[in-house]
């Protein structure tokens, strides 16, 4: 995907109401995460960063701007050094998405969190690009379905705890026709939720390591009350 094509789409009516979307949603997501460093990787023309309260947050990737100019499948970046990544758009135009994945796993510490956002092929944009068969940005990525992607996440350690589905109007290329169907958003959400032309993922990366084991005390103490009558039935009978 070159950077003029994305640009040009993100000025699109298209790209404007998938964006406005997703900004929220990402917003929102990471508001309430924690930690000293975060990373955007891919979609650099937008700040996704802007609402985390993070010291340290950079937007990284195959284009510009970027602090770090890289590719997403081999980041230069030291095992478990951050808390929190945000791949918006990157898995279903990557030609490997599985090694992106294995690279955000090594670099995130042990409770970090990934934000995914990607395009539903469940949807009235998915059957567009299956049937269209359309060159240039969005139609030709390979779209993930979000249970396809959990799998994924949960075969790399991941626990997803949030999800999230919008966008419910028909790909319609002109500003006109994408306000008439504003009044598909509230009634997909309510009737037909996973089929949101968008989605978002929050996962969160569990290590599953070392358990210390402590002396149940508890036990102890019913055995030496289970002995109690015991002791004092033979003080009796002396």
């Amino acid at each position: 995907m070159s950077n003029p094509e994305l640009a040009a789409w993100l000025a699109s009516p298209q790209g404007s109401y998938v964006l406005d979307w997703e900004v929220a949603q990402i917003d929102e997501a990471v508001s309430d995460i924690f930690g000293f460093n975060a990373l955007q990787i891919g979609l650099p023309q937008c700040d996704l960063l802007r609402a985390n309260r993070m010291a340290l947050r950079h937007r990284i990737g195959a284009g510009n701007p970027v602090a770090v100019r890289c590719s997403p499948a081999a980041l230069p970046i030291a095992n478990q050094s951050i808390d929190l990544v945000v791949l918006p758009h990157i898995l279903e135009f990557a030609a490997d998405p599985h090694e992106i994945l294995r690279e955000v796993e090594r670099i995130l510490i042990p409770e970090g969190q990934l934000i995914v956002t990607g395009f539903n092929p469940l949807s009235l944009w998915g059957v567009k690009r299956r049937l269209r068969h359309q060159c240039g940005f969005p139609w030709d990525g390979n779209y993930l379905s979000p249970i396809r992607l959990k799998d994924w996440l949960k075969l790399l350690g991941f626990d997803v705890d949030r999800g999230s589905y919008g966008c419910y109007a028909p790909p319609c290329e002109q500003q006109k026709w994408l306000q008439r169907w504003r009044f598909a958003e509230l009634a997909g959400r309510r009737w037909w939720k996973y089929s949101g032309a968008v989605y978002m993922l929050r996962a969160v990366k569990r290590v599953h390591g070392m358990r210390l084991i402590t002396p149940n005390w508890r036990k102890k103490s019913l055995r030496s009350k289970a002995l109690r009558p015991i002791a004092q039935k033979e003080s009796h009978g002396d």
